[in-house]
């Protein structure tokens, strides 16, 4: 619990950081941040995911070949499923993303925070852009799922912003009270999330907080303190996800730079992101007791 009041801090130090930067610095190159933030995304963000295997085992007590074979036999199908989504109905597929990040984002305060906080925290991230950055967030949305899909959803969230924004500082002013650090964690994600650019604000959360906290979690649930087992826990998910990656860009060959380089990180967060919260939020509703199964 230390470690992550420790990470906790350290993001907020850090957003508060950047969003100031942001403001005086200005904005980098719009390709430059596109590749900047998909490299992280990938390489400090998605690996907290590949951290599933942990609890697969410790949920399910998987050992043998053919159940790891099952598992991700199921991993694949879930994950195909919302890629299928995409292709088919990519308005019903931005909504539901957006929603279901909103939900797992909400898991990140610490204990004893309460569900109205969690909720508005967990979309701080997703809504709040709409404020200042509309036209950023209406391209965004345009280069995923297309410009017909942009044009629902945008409206919703900047109607959404301001009552948002409202409910998220009478959070923090009853969170203050009580534990002074989620407070600091609260505003400092609505905060980076105002000023600071769309995808820049992402990629420091996801990559700062979110990714940051689970894998402390993880750490503290699994029995896994060391750097080299979590390596070994990774490293399989991880050449999967990268060979899905290289498989799906030769697929987007047709389309811009810009769209391909959106679309393969997004669409693939939400494609690891549900099978991902299947198991997450097992162990989150439970208060992250540990399964029955021990690792060896």
């Amino acid at each position: 619990m230390k470690a992550q009041r420790v990470q906790g801090l350290v993001f907020s130090l850090s957003a508060v950081f950047l969003t100031a930067a942001s403001l005086v610095l200005g904005r980098l190159d719009e390709r430059i941040e596109l590749v900047v933030v998909a490299s992280l995304i990938v390489v400090l963000g998605v690996p907290h995911g590949a951290l599933d295997t942990l609890f697969a085992h410790r949920l399910y007590g998987i050992r043998t070949i053919g159940g790891w074979l099952g598992f991700g036999a199921i991993y694949l199908f879930l994950s195909g499923f919302v890629v299928g989504l995409w292709l088919l109905q990519p308005a019903l597929f931005l909504a539901g993303f957006l929603i279901i990040s909103a939900v797992h984002f909400s898991g990140d305060p610490p204990p004893g925070t309460p569900w109205p906080a969690r909720a508005l925290y967990g979309g701080a991230i997703l809504v709040f852009p709409a404020l200042l950055h509309s036209e950023d967030v209406t391209r965004l949305f345009a280069l995923l799922a297309g410009e017909k899909s942009a044009a629902i959803i945008v409206p919703w969230l900047s109607l959404l912003a301001w009552p948002w924004l409202a409910g998220l500082i009478f959070a923090l002013l009853e969170r203050v009270r009580s534990d002074w650090l989620a407070a600091v964690e609260l505003g400092s994600v609505g905060v980076l999330a105002i000023v600071a650019p769309p995808l820049i604000s992402f990629v420091v959360f996801f990559c700062g907080m979110h990714s940051a906290r689970h894998i402390l979690r993880s750490m503290e649930y699994s029995g896994r303190s060391s750097l080299p087992q979590l390596f070994t826990a990774t490293l399989l998910p991880m050449l999967g996800v990268l060979g899905g990656s290289v498989l799906a860009w030769y697929f987007l060959d047709e389309i811009s730079l810009d769209a391909r380089i959106i679309q393969l990180v997004f669409v693939g967060l939400a494609a690891l992101t549900v099978p991902h919260m299947a198991l997450v939020e097992q162990v989150r509703l439970s208060g992250w007791k540990k399964g029955p199964s021990p690792l060896p």
